[in-house]
């Protein structure tokens, strides 16, 4: 089975000199699930934004078998599809149904067509019902859907989500990770609590100071860490930027 992303010998450094990423190889295969853990500068977001051309450093990043080059991240990022942290980084539109059919719009669907699109992200969410809503007035839980909705109005084959349970309440929490439970998408999730990760994932890799320094069974890795929910695990020392 060949890889949906493949990354060998990733290197990436900040203007400011950060070195963020330091030899990351990895691979993540259709239908997977991946944990991405570690201490805040460790590189996991960093990593992330490579994944669709946000960043780009050097060594190897291929995403369904197109290399990342400038001339393929058109490509590249309708098929993967990136949540951001903070969901009104991606809200801006002035009702919601606009947010999500904005990405399709863009991509040169006709309004009806992208519109029709938005609906159906919008009822796999659960939120059909708040089409005419203004972001703004959105529960945190319900940006965060929002912005998932836009998200798979584009039909990606890839979906990653870095820290989706930033500001979201338990409820909250535990109604994204059955969303994202049910969604065929292969995924990989930057995340600092570990339940939330034992929810979704089977694999983990654990990242600190630019490197995967391990790979394996999400227990595993939390327990070799010492992974404690909302913390840094006490064998970190990675701070700074290159989050």
């Amino acid at each position: 089975m060949d890889p949906l992303i493949e990354v060998r010998g990733l290197r990436f450094r900040y203007d400011d000199g950060t070195l963020a990423l330091d030899g990351v190889d990895f691979q993540l295969f259709p239908g997977e699930t991946v944990a991405v853990l570690g201490p805040n500068g460790s590189g996991k977001t960093t990593f992330v934004h490579h994944l669709n051309g946000l960043l780009a450093g050097e060594g190897f990043v291929s995403v369904c078998g197109l290399p990342a080059i400038k001339a393929n991240l058109p490509a590249i990022r309708q098929k993967v599809g990136l949540v951001f942290q903070d969901s009104d980084e991606q809200l801006f539109m002035p009702t919601v149904i606009e947010d999500v059919a904005f990405g399709p719009l863009n991509r040169g669907l006709e309004a009806s067509a992208a519109i029709e699109a938005a609906m159906r992200a919008l009822r796999g969410v659960g939120l059909e019902a708040l089409a005419g809503r203004a972001p703004y007035h959105l529960s945190a839980g319900e940006k965060k859907r929002v912005a998932l909705a836009g998200i798979l109005a584009m039909e990606p084959e890839i979906l990653v989500l870095d820290e989706p349970t930033t500001f979201l309440d338990p409820p909250a929490q535990r109604d994204l990770a059955a969303l994202l439970g049910r969604l065929p998408q292969a995924k990989l999730i930057v995340t600092h609590y570990a339940p939330f990760a034992r929810a979704l994932a089977r694999r983990a890799v654990f990242f600190e100071k630019g490197r995967i320094v391990a790979d394996g069974p999400v227990d595993e890795v939390v327990e070799r860490f010492q992974w404690i929910p909302g913390t840094a695990p006490a064998s970190a020392t990675g701070t700074g930027s290159g989050e």
